[in-house]
């Protein structure tokens, strides 16, 4: 029987992620998919980033994650979402050539040391008894057998159990007409593992040539692209000529023809039964939704350079195919369109993401982890950050290492994981922004800072990016601290700069960092009466006048952190027994009994739970402390 220290299923983004950090770990791994051609695969839009989503993919690439550097290299327009609003909700997102997005981590996965890329399908995980508690031992691949591991990671994204609907077509499939993962999900219940139905959906792909352009909005990309990761020349990727994308509305023949037909639309007919994603609805749903709204926002979006292949955010669909043609040519511009690719639904199973530790392992089954939809996530972006975390832990538990937990004031990702484990989930989970309650701190331009020491600690860092990281961040310091120390004088030439940008003029000194903090006023613009500062990245001068001017408000999140990180630091024993915890209410028993929290913090963040439980709860663990103390201290006077 071959042997591994990690196997891992699925070889999406989860997986792609999950197997590189293992295999770089320096543990063995295996990566089974259902076809070597899906590696990597955009089955929906081919973008990576947006709202939130940027902010994952800067913190993948500062662990040590490939996304963002495989990204930046399949970079078609690049655009920084929310610009008009504050440095924290900024997101940048990319639209990529899909071809060669995949093309790329195919190659990367192959050419990593340690990793054993195998087309099969894994139709059972093989579990045995060890010391009362169960143990993954290694999975059944068709074809193959069996095969060992200390570690299984699950990462089977819209493929397991997946069934596409196009009106009445319903079909056994994956996502693109790939074939589905039939029969693990009956091998992994009888395991017990507790199942849910999700949904989603795509678009249909147009043909360019059906396309009358001069009849939408152009959409140009950024003028400067920022890189996801730090490997990237920024110089280089800057200079890439950016494809156009363009915009389109729907009207009112649009919703007319939608609402004629809606009847024949499997949500509203009835035959789908998964619950689909709150916030990227099919444009049926839209439709009945919002039927006050008179038009809907799509858009036109190239599916790479070497495919005539239009991508129409904005309108995924379950209608037939006929209505599908009668809906899109309403459309401007697209009165004569070609369909190459039927938009369709499709439902799949996932896990109740509640059965996992904050490190993505099972609680019930050791060694065995869930990443990406298969956790009940929705995106390529929430996918690929949680195959990294659970990659990063099978390697550490098969080398016998602590392994990491991600807190959810260090990061997106670890508030994406706190609330899936913690609060589980109805629908497919989508990061956004405003889940974090330190969104200032969490920024895309200071992820490195946050996250690249958790990144070496799990082996992903190496000492050269390591010592760069420790460079640039001493620089960025070095920079701050001097200008909160350098006073420049009045002069006609600052007082210019300062009314620029909205602000009255000084009369006597003041110090740099003072001025950056008004309103309008920014680093580079004082450069002019600022000739000592050192030359700087423009990574690095934005995250400096953003360190100086969020100062005030980032102190006030620095404290709440502190006390976050002191309840989470208030551990619970893991077989303790809530049911005996006189004062504890009947559902907060229930609720504490299923998530098995592994800290005070966590607890007060279950639903059901409320402060006077946690309060019962504190008590009872203090009381516990002291007597375990006393029978300490009572063994030591017997002893001597």
């Amino acid at each position: 029987m071959p042997s591994f220290d990690v196997i891992v299923v699925g070889a999406g983004h989860a997986g792609a992620e999950a197997a590189l950090a293992c295999a770089r770990c320096g543990v063995s791994t295996a990566l089974f998919t259902l076809s070597l051609d899906g590696i990597s695969n955009m089955p929906c839009n081919p973008s990576i980033g947006g709202a939130g989503k940027g902010h994952l993919v800067f913190e993948i690439d500062a662990l040590g994650g490939e996304m963002g550097y495989a990204a930046d290299k399949a970079t078609l327009q690049s655009r920084t979402l929310n610009t008009g609003k504050g440095a924290a909700v900024r997101s940048k997102r990319v639209q990529a050539d899909r071809a060669l997005y995949s093309k790329i981590m195919k190659q990367t996965l192959e050419s990593t040391e340690n990793l054993h890329i195998i087309q099969a399908e894994v139709v059972e995980i093989l579990v045995e008894a060890a010391g009362g508690v169960s143990k993954v031992c290694g999975a059944v691949a068709e074809p193959g057998g069996e095969f060992f591991a200390k570690c299984v990671i699950l990462s089977t994204g819209t493929y397991l159990g997946g069934v596409t609907h196009v009106g009445d077509v319903v079909k056994k499939s994956g996502p693109d007409g790939a074939l589905p993962a039939a029969s693990l999900t009956a091998s992994l219940a009888a395991l017990g593992v507790r199942f849910q139905r999700f949904k989603t959906g795509t678009p249909p792909r147009i043909h360019r040539r059906s396309i009358d352009f001069s009849k939408l909005e152009i959409q140009y990309g950024e003028d400067y692209i920022t890189p996801f990761s730090v490997r990237t020349d920024s110089a280089l990727l800057n200079g890439i000529e950016q494809v156009p994308c363009h915009l389109v509305y729907t009207n009112e023949d649009t919703h007319r023809v939608i609402l004629e037909n809606i009847h024949r639309s499997p949500l509203y007919s009835g035959k789908i039964h998964g619950t689909g994603p709150r916030y990227c609805p099919s444009i049926e749903d839209k439709i009945m939704r919002f039927r006050d709204k008179e038009r809907h926002r799509l858009f036109v979006e190239p599916m790479g350079l070497c495919t005539d292949e239009i991508y129409l955010q904005g309108f995924s669909s379950s209608l037939p195919a006929d209505v599908q043609y009668k809906m899109l040519r309403t459309l401007s511009g697209f009165e004569e369109a070609e369909i190459m690719r039927y938009a369709y639904a499709i439902e799949y199973d996932c896990v109740d993401p509640t059965e996992l530790e904050r490190t993505l392992e099972f609680k019930k089954i050791k060694g065995l982890y869930g990443a990406g939809q298969f956790n009940g996530s929705s995106g390529y972006e929430e996918a690929a950050c949680q195959g990294l975390v659970a990659g990063m832990n099978a390697a550490l538990s098969a080398r016998g290492m602590a392994q990491l937990t991600l807190p959810r004031y260090s990061s997106y990702i670890g508030t994406l994981i706190d609330d899936l484990v913690t609060k589980g989930t109805s629908e497919p989970y989508r990061i956004m922004t405003s889940r974090s309650e330190f969104r200032l701190m969490l920024r895309q331009d200071n992820a490195e800072w946050r996250l690249c020491d958790y990144g070496r600690a799990a082996g992903l860092i190496s000492d050269e990016r390591y010592a760069e990281y420790k460079k640039r961040r001493a620089d960025i310091e070095g920079e701050i601290s001097r200008l909160k120390k350098t006073t420049v004088a009045p002069s006609r030439a600052l007082n210019e700069i300062l009314e620029s940008a909205g602000g009255g003029p000084i009369t006597t000194g003041a110090k740099l960092a003072e001025l950056i903090r008004r309103p309008g006023v920014e680093y580079d613009a004082l450069a002019e009466v600022d000739p000592s500062r050192p030359a700087l990245s423009r990574e690095a001068r934005l995250s400096v006048q953003t360190e100086i001017k969020y100062e005030g408000y980032i102190k006030r999140q620095a404290d709440d952190t502190r006390k976050l990180e002191k309840a989470e630091g208030r551990l619970i024993p893991s077989d303790i027994d809530y049911g005996a915890i006189g004062g504890l209410r009947l559902e907060a028993v229930e609720k504490l009994e299923k998530i098995r929290p592994s800290s005070i913090g966590q607890a007060s963040r279950i639903s059901g739970v409320n402060p006077a439980d946690i309060s019962v709860l504190m008590i009872y663990l203090s009381v516990k402390k002291r007597e375990r103390d006393k029978e300490k201290e009572n063994e030591n006077k017997n002893e001597n």
